[in-house]
């Protein structure tokens, strides 16, 4: 079973390895792709806390949500992807 910390890790992660940083974003749609079946329902729920964490960036579109990682963040981001990196 994954914690929260971990699957904000994984989400954190995805986005990092795609280089989805300021201005460049990606649809909320796309992240649940990956993840166990599950889990993959809960993932926009996580999203919406990275959100709030400050963690996210959203860019709205006309059709859906788009995030990208806030860089300034660096810290609390290195330690969720840390948490998802040490799963064993």
């Amino acid at each position: 079973m994954w914690t929260d910390e971990e699957i904000k890790g994984k989400i954190l992660h995805k986005l990092t390895r795609l280089g989805k940083f300021k201005h460049s974003h990606t649809s909320i749609d796309n992240l649940p792709k990956g993840f166990p079946k599950d889990t993959g329902g809960k993932i926009k729920g996580y999203v919406d806390e990275l959100i709030k964490e400050g963690i996210l960036f959203v860019k709205p579109t006309s059709y859906g949500k788009e995030v990208s990682i806030n860089p300034e963040k660096k810290e609390k981001i290195m330690y969720y992807i840390d948490k998802f990196l040490d799963k064993d």
